[in-house]
């Protein structure tokens, strides 16, 4: 697998280096203490960087992030700890896997998406790892240990976390490990197993799912690993799954009243859209077409869904033209058929053809992302760059940690020849993204562009004064391994 197995070096430097930068209990009094959230938080969002900037099987489309993130915000508010900060975000990986990081990031590997044949079996896998985060299983994992124990902790906890990506990268890792101690801590994955499918169940009934779905999903990746055992899915071997867990979970949902879900639009929509860029061009319409001929498909709305963004991503635009007219015949409503008619009239060079789409859809979904994007995306190919920044500007009064919406304003500004406000714009985006050298040397270009008022320079110098003064708090911080 792909992401990379520094990046949980990282988190265990960071967890050390923030421990001593908290004043948090020595590792020797640490059975009587949970790592605090805040902690935990900034380790994830150190993790999250990461992944985001260096990973290139992260799945960077808003889309699939706004899907998972919705049926994850529906899930965690029917959780029993209310209130936690929860991000999904997707993995381009065909292995069947999800992993929880701390702080509430949750990934999810393509291929458990397009595996999940309905919307709640999907939403059992989720509710399970939310449940891992609720529960505070890796400070759980943590407050076992005591000093003596700690560096040998450290060395399964690196194996426990690399495996949720990399199996082979755990297996590695667990050598370092004495064969005790890599019992004990399995022991313990295995106990937080069997809490994670009871908080997970509860969750999925409360957020009105079938709950049958959960244990069904497991059950046929059980099926599968013993058909397949010397390439089980990655999911059997980050989670240990018995026998025993699927009787357990099967005995709680014995009495749940039974309760037939149908699967949202966009869940079967966001399948169609993963499956569409899988191997050739070629190979996903052949898919598609096969799909469609033979009826071999759970929504002939979502197999023409994905038969069109198959030829736009071939470039046959007439093709992908008639299955968008298709679309619209069976009156098909998300926002993911306008985003792809607005993409495909793009494509053809014709962004006025594409902001009208963009237009009347926000009318519609006035806070859809990709709706949104591609309108700011639209106006500046369309020649519209005034028009373009006002629409960024006026978003980021609602959402100003949104780094994308400072990219498309830096290019506003750029199109403007704007060169002051284009590089504190640049600047705002690389903060957000933790890059905080790139963002101090945007403002100092900015400092340097010749144009801006008093007023605009006045508001350079201030926000450079700033993220120096963060990136010597982040110096001293950091302690060398």
């Amino acid at each position: 697998m792909k992401i990379r197995f520094t990046v949980f070096f990282a988190f265990l430097a960071a967890l050390a280096q923030g421990a001593i930068a908290q004043g948090l209990p020595d590792l020797g009094e640490i059975s009587q203490a949970d790592l605090p959230p805040h902690l935990e938080r900034r380790i994830g969002e150190s993790i999250m960087r990461d992944i985001r900037l260096r990973e290139p099987s992260y799945i960077d489309d808003v889309e699939v992030t706004t899907y998972l993130n919705t049926l994850g915000a529906r899930l965690s508010a029917a959780t029993p700890e209310a209130g936690r900060y929860f991000e999904f975000f997707a993995i381009r990986d065909a292995t069947l896997n999800a992993f929880a990081l701390p702080g509430g990031y949750i990934g999810v590997h393509s291929g458990l998406i397009l595996a999940a044949q309905s919307e709640s079996e999907l939403a059992g896998v989720l509710a399970h790892e939310i449940a891992h985060v609720t529960q505070k299983h890796l400070a759980r994992l943590m407050g076992k240990q005591n000093q003596a124990q700690m560096t040998q902790w450290l060395a399964i906890a690196v194996a426990i976390l690399a495996a949720r990506s990399s199996s082979d990268a755990s297996q590695a890792a667990m050598v370092a490990g004495t064969a005790a101690g890599v019992q004990t801590m399995l022991n313990y994955s295995r106990e937080f197993e069997h809490e994670a499918d009871r908080i997970g169940i509860q969750t999925l009934e409360k957020a009105g799912f079938d709950v049958r779905g959960m244990a069904a999903f497991f059950e046929r990746m059980q099926k599968f690993g013993r058909l397949y055992e010397n390439n089980a899915p990655g999911y059997l071997r980050t989670h240990p799954l018995t026998t025993e867990r699927i009787s357990d979970m099967e005995n709680r949902i014995l009495n749940a009243q039974y309760r037939q879900v149908a699967d949202s639009v966009e869940f079967q929509l966001v399948r169609a859209k993963l499956r569409a860029v899988l191997g050739t061009p070629q190979d996903a319409v052949a898919d598609f077409e096969f799909q469609l001929r033979e009826r071999k498909y759970l929504s002939e709305g979502a197999a023409r869904y994905g038969l069109a963004a198959a030829h736009l991503r071939a470039k046959n635009f007439a093709a992908a033209e008639r299955q968008v007219a298709e679309l619209r015949s069976m009156k098909l409503v998300s926002p993911m058929v306008d985003t792809l008619a607005a993409d495909l009239r793009r494509m053809q060079g014709d962004p006025a053809g594409a902001l009208k789409i963009y237009r009347e859809a926000r009318s519609r979904y006035a806070r859809n992302k990709a709706l949104l994007y591609g309108q700011i995306d639209a106006q500046l190919a369309d020649g519209q760059a005034q028009e373009a920044l006002k629409t960024a500007t006026a978003e980021l009064q609602l959402t100003p940690s949104d780094p994308i919406l400072h990219g498309l304003q830096a290019r506003s500004y750029a199109a403007l020849g704007k060169r002051l406000q284009q590089h504190r714009a640049q600047a705002e985006l690389y903060a957000l993204q933790g890059q905080l050298v790139a963002a101090v040397q945007q403002l100092e270009l900015a400092q340097k562009a010749g144009d801006g008022d008093f007023f605009e320079h006045s508001q350079v110098d201030a926000r450079l004064r700033e993220l120096k003064i963060r990136q010597q708090e982040e110096a001293k911080q950091k302690l060398p391994l």
